[in-house]
């Protein structure tokens, strides 16, 4: 069950970003002109490379490592947090990956 819970919360990430991407890339053709695919599928690779680095609180966390360590208090682990049941790695393969191989499809 939560398997597919996981897939569930991914297929609407991976939903979602996808339209918001495509609006973006609809404004730029709007503004600077080009192709549309072209655009749609650069704007995928960013937006995949990104959430696949900053899908979860990595960044802040090794941000937090040195007050941590000053504290005193262990670091923090690789959990899913409230309602979510993708960790970070979840994200960047379920989410971000796809979203960078869609991309690359576009733009070749």
């Amino acid at each position: 069950m939560t398997v597919l819970r996981g897939l569930r919360e991914a297929f609407v990430l991976f939903v979602i970003a996808v339209l918001v991407v495509a609006v973006a890339a609809a404004l730029w053709v709007a503004v600077a002109g080009g192709d549309f695919a072209n655009r749609l599928g650069i704007a995928l690779i960013v937006v995949g490379a990104l959430s696949g680095v900053t899908g979860d609180l990595t960044l802040s966390r090794i941000g937090m490592l040195d007050a941590r360590s000053a504290f005193g208090v262990a670091p923090e682990r690789e959990e899913a947090g409230g309602a979510r049941v993708l960790t970070g790695v979840g994200i960047f393969l379920f989410v971000g990956l796809p979203l960078i191989l869609v991309g690359v499809l576009l733009t070749t």
